[in-house]
């Protein structure tokens, strides 16, 4: 009886550790991913800089594409939690028949307005960018993960509003092309040129308040212009 309340005592600092590990690995992986590439990295290379041993990444994450996809799967949790805030209104208003043309406009500043938060906060952003446009580059494993996750929480949501404020279908490749250039302006800040014009290289606190009024403003110019025409549809 004395030997179980003792296990039963340290089983939770036992599944801590585990987790700290296991959040290491991921941590680790994630940098020397982001700096080098899927296939320039190696186990070994993560082990050492997790200070764990090899056999560690076999247990928490089963082989090395194991490891990458729980990396995709935590950032795409990551986009899951930040558009959590306004994913349901937007499936609301495009759901109601009757939602007026400004609630759309609004909505589609709000989540624009979201997706810059999401790519300028959090631990490890840089890392997590570059991890994107590497996996673009080098078609690595889970691309399709991340490309389902994106359209699904940005894309998708802002080509309904948008497709919604100008009474068109969203087939239609006129409100494709600009919902690509809407979210464009919020990815072009991912892009490792943008130190080459800008004259910080940091995204701090007052660098991203002023992202987030530039791309809000842009998105309501283009929202009024939208407003200012009947809907047709």
């Amino acid at each position: 009886m004395i030997d179980d309340r003792l296990a039963n005592r340290s089983r939770p600092a036992v599944q801590a550790r585990g987790e700290d590990t296991r959040r290491r690995i991921l941590e680790t992986a994630l940098d020397l991913f982001a700096a080098q590439g899927y296939e320039g990295t190696s186990t070994r290379q993560i082990a050492e800089g997790a200070a764990v041993n090899l056999p560690a990444i076999q247990y928490y994450f089963g082989s090395k594409e194991g490891l990458y996809r729980a990396i995709i799967d935590d950032i795409c949790a990551e986009t899951d939690r930040e558009m959590a805030s306004v994913a349901p209104r937007v499936r609301a208003a495009l759901d109601a028949p009757d939602t007026p043309r400004e609630t759309f406009a609004a909505l589609l500043g709000e989540v624009l307005e979201t997706f810059v938060v999401l790519v300028t906060s959090g631990t490890q952003v840089e890392s997590r960018r570059l991890i994107f446009a590497r996996a673009e580059i080098e078609q690595t494993p889970g691309l399709d993960i991340l490309h389902e996750n994106g359209m699904r929480q940005i894309f998708d949501p802002c080509l309904g509003l948008l497709s919604r404020l100008h009474g068109k279908p969203t087939t239609d490749r006129e409100m494709t092309m600009r919902t690509l250039a809407l979210i464009g302006q919020v990815v072009i800040f991912c892009n490792i040129h943008k130190k080459a014009v800008l004259d910080f290289n940091d995204l701090d606190e007052e660098s991203v308040r002023l992202m987030k009024l530039v791309v809000r403003e842009h998105t309501e110019a283009v929202c009024r212009a939208a407003l200012a025409a009947p809907a047709r549809g």
